[in-house]
């Protein structure tokens, strides 16, 4: 019998901010969300192509950042769960607020974004991270689900 030997990559836990927590912006409501998303968006983009970004928050509601997620065409884009808890984690935050844009500027959810959104907050359970809200843009306006 050959005995063979694998070999294993090391994983390393480790969070080291290079920022103070009172400097980050604080979420009080939907709308500062909404700005914070904004101003994190290629305007050039916003009303061409649907794309997908997370805040991720503190306990405290303090924004630790912005993540891109994923691009998509003029009629979606794929939210991965596992992108989106691996940036929670990484990052070790208590909370999420989902986000993506409809570049037809309509607002109201559709069934795919309900569905994705209940999802993410039952992984969030599981994980012991908030699902805070939900957000979409559109080109005047927002639509947010805890609203």
């Amino acid at each position: 019998m050959v005995n063979k030997t694998f070999k294993v990559a090391e994983i390393e836990l480790a969070y080291k901010p290079n920022y103070k927590t009172a400097d980050k912006p604080k979420i009080k409501d939907s709308n500062g969300a909404c700005q914070i998303l904004i101003d994190h968006w290629d305007q050039n983009k916003i009303g061409l192509l649907e794309e997908f970004k997370i805040l991720l928050m503190n306990r405290g509601n303090r924004v630790l950042g912005v993540v891109h997620i994923s691009s998509g065409g003029m009629g979606g884009t794929v939210a991965d769960p596992k992108l989106i808890f691996a940036a929670a984690l990484k990052s070790c935050a208590n909370g999420i607020i989902l986000s993506h844009n409809h570049p037809s500027g309509e607002t109201q959810p559709s069934q795919e974004d309900i569905t994705i959104t209940r999802k993410l907050k039952h992984g969030g359970k599981l994980l012991d991270i908030q699902i805070l809200d939900h957000i979409i843009i559109g080109h005047e306006e927002f639509y947010s689900f805890s609203d």
